[in-house]
């Protein structure tokens, strides 16, 4: 089955949207005017970039790379903060071409999701929310921008594709291996945590032996017959599967934690297995049905190598497509060297070394 779908020189720029935030948005929270000056270094039609975004991007950047054990080289961070700010410009741009219907529609998905995180853990989501130093509308805003910026990037550049069926049949017929799926699994299971909810820190073991003695009253009663799914519902701690009955479908590639997959695969179809540790706590599980390898059916792949040949052809014109996206928003850099070529922007901040 083909991995990678996601077009190679929009996933840098994607990502980067995480990145962006709005003295706009800081303004609104602050009532005290800046101690320090923070001056415009870009603008364009319809809006403008303080240093301040920059720093602020930055900052997020270099977190994100410490948080990879990486560091920015010092040679590159004039480089590094030259394509955030590409990035915020494109992403005001990209912003401004959102329709009504994508911006509603948007703004629905973010607090379907934010909805569903608070609802199953509300002490973690309100804990994460406190580790970002934003307010949860503050978040939410942030939020819905940087999926409304990966929306129209990608409308905006795939618009006017298409891709005859011989080309997707031939990329299927020339790539066999691509889509032969391995034996799988499909589980059930029911999460108990053994990590404080809050901090995440795992829990003393008085705590933690209540637990394992819940997960064991659990595997009993799916034994003698309970509803697997209501018992799911009920106790699980996995948001990522509560509402789905528990269930995950994988194969032997480490996509679980190694003691998951090993009773996961060493089970009869349904079966219960004694209770699972692992580093997020005791996992009762029940095997639905093994699926043995075999071939993805070409009408299964088509419409997945269809998009991932729209975006090979999209990727091509990308460099150009920024360019002229600049060019119509009359962006002018202000203090700072705008070389950064259409090409860098496609690819991104230089990895930190």
């Amino acid at each position: 089955m083909i991995k990678k779908f996601i077009r190679p020189a929009l996933v840098a720029l994607l990502a980067c949207a995480s990145l962006q935030w709005h003295s706009t948005a800081r303004a609104a929270s602050s009532e005290t005017p800046a101690l320090f000056p923070d001056p415009v270094i870009a603008t364009g039609k319809g809006f403008e970039i303080k240093r301040s975004q920059v720093d602020e991007a930055y900052l997020n950047y270099s977190a994100s790379e410490a948080a990879k054990g990486t560091t920015i080289p010092d040679a590159d961070r004039e480089l590094v903060r030259s394509r955030l700010l590409d990035h915020l410009i494109i992403n005001q741009i990209l912003l401004q071409k959102a329709t009504e219907d994508e911006k509603s529609t948007t703004q629905k998905m973010v607090d379907d999701a934010i909805n569903q995180a608070r609802t199953n853990s509300p002490e973690s989501f309100d804990a994460q929310i406190k580790a970002t130093g934003m307010t949860l509308d503050q978040m939410r805003t942030r939020a819905v921008e940087e999926q409304l910026c990966r929306r129209v990037l990608i409308r905006e550049t795939t618009n006017g594709i298409t891709v005859p069926d011989a080309d997707v049949k031939k990329f299927y017929d020339d790539h066999p291996t691509d889509f032969e799926l391995p034996e799988r699994v499909h589980v059930a299971h029911i999460l108990i945590s053994t990590l404080d909810p809050v901090t995440q820190n795992p829990l003393p073991p008085d705590q933690k032996k209540a637990k394992e003695k819940l997960a064991k009253d659990l595997q009993a009663r799916a034994e003698k017959g309970e509803d697997f799914a209501k018992l799911v519902k009920q106790y699980s701690d996995d948001p990522g599967s509560k509402d789905k009955g528990g269930e995950y479908t994988f194969a032997r590639d480490h996509q679980m934690v190694p003691e998951f997959e090993a009773a996961a695969f060493s089970l009869k179809v349904n079966q219960i297995s004694d209770p699972v540790e692992t580093k997020y706590g005791y996992h009762v599980i029940k095997l639905i049905e093994k699926l043995p390898p075999k071939t993805e059916q070409f009408a299964d792949a088509s419409p997945k190598i269809r998009q991932y040949l729209i975006g090979q052809q999209a990727d091509k014109a990308l460099p150009e497509y920024l360019e002229k996206l600049k060019s119509g928003a009359d962006v002018k850099i202000v203090g700072q060297s705008a070389s950064t070529s259409g090409a860098d922007t496609a690819q991104g901040p230089p990895p930190a070394k």
